[in-house]
């Protein structure tokens, strides 16, 4: 009977998502999709080792089961190292390499994470849940990275970012809650027109944070709005506080025409760093299509409760950016429905 419930339970549960209910609760099942579809087979096991007495319901139970499985492995199959990558062909005229990564802000494993700093060498480095201490500790960086941008914060929302080059245009933005910065800036590489990046850390839905995924989700909207603006490349970095899978990254991704590297690498699961079977791929960048990335590699564990990710991003050679991808009129009124209810519920 036990085993009966918990299958009927975990055949519902991945479908949570799919009712569009923003409340923390419904989100969690797209945060778990990996652990949950491991404890689907592991069921999937008990019920034909146990089962004896097959009837219509345990059929049907079964049936149901495995169907599950499947909608989740459809969810999840193109991120991992198994499904065919795209490789771009195109030569490189210019390139930025990054490493970002959410230090956690009671982490005080300064050293650490300089080490990985010098490690990767990357031309930009931005930290998230910084605040005066982590700027403090990681001070020596500004001796090879003398362009920064601080924005110290108590509320694990802080940022910093350290470039070895100018930037320009920065801004300091708080796109919809008023204590949870973006910083927006152009990098301009050796032979190519500027790249414009976006750095994001949205507050998830939980618990503990934002009851639901209005305001992360309106921050995603606001920012995809803006890159349809531009004629540039363009990368999206940051701790997102979502999967690559779930709706509201899709049609972020579907708005902007942007790529998600992950897709045939892997997943590249970056939260928590300390717990193997409770990691969650939230660390994203997305690159619009007169990009690529080169190198993508997940740090050492550096004493916070994700690890970092460096990027190596090219462009390519004679490539324009492409036009905006077309939307429907039911996606253009999700938009803006999800920006309405992120701004309202502030």
């Amino acid at each position: 009977m036990v085993l009966y419930v918990l299958m009927l339970f975990f055949i519902i549960s991945p479908f949570f998502p799919a009712t569009g209910n923003p409340h923390w609760f419904f989100r969690t099942a797209d945060f778990v999709r990996l652990q949950s579809l491991f404890i689907q087979l592991v069921l999937l096991g008990l019920f034909f080792y146990f089962e004896e007495n097959y009837s219509a319901f345990s059929y049907a139970l079964a049936i149901a089961l495995i169907a599950s499985v499947l909608y989740q492995l459809y969810k999840v199959f193109p991120y991992s190292f198994l499904f065919p990558r795209r490789r771009s062909h195109a030569a490189s005229d210019g390139h930025v390499s990054i490493l970002a990564g959410n230090v956690l802000q009671t982490n005080t494993s300064y050293p650490q994470f300089l080490a990985e700093v010098k490690r990767f060498k990357p031309d930009l480095v931005l930290v998230m849940e910084s605040n005066k201490d982590w700027e403090n500790g990681l001070s020596e960086l500004e001796n090879n990275y003398p362009f920064t941008v601080k924005v110290p914060l108590e509320n694990f929302y802080g940022m910093h970012l350290y470039s070895k080059k100018e930037l320009k245009n920065v801004e300091v933005k708080y796109q919809i809650e008023g204590d949870k910065p973006s910083i927006f800036f152009d990098y301009y590489t050796d032979k190519y027109s500027p790249i414009f990046f976006c750095c994001l850390h949205p507050a998830p839905p939980s618990p503990t944070e934002n009851e639901t995924s209005k305001e992360r989700d309106a921050e995603l909207m606001i920012t995809g709005k803006r890159i349809r603006k531009l004629d540039k490349p363009t990368v999206v970095c940051g701790d997102m506080n979502d999967v690559v899978w779930s709706r509201t990254t899709r049609l972020f991704k579907k708005m902007t025409g942007m790529i998600d590297p992950r897709v045939g690498r892997g997943f590249f699961s970056t939260y928590h760093a300390n717990y193997f079977f409770l990691r969650f791929p939230l660390d994203h960048l997305f690159h619009t299509r007169d990009l690529y990335v080169g190198k993508m590699i997940r740090s050492k564990n550096f004493g916070s409760d994700h690890f970092a990710m460096y990027y190596e991003i090219h462009h390519k050679k004679k490539v324009k950016t492409p036009e905006n991808p077309k939307l429907n009129g039911e996606e253009k009124e999700e938009i803006e429905e999800l920006v309405d209810e992120g701004k309202n519920n502030t």
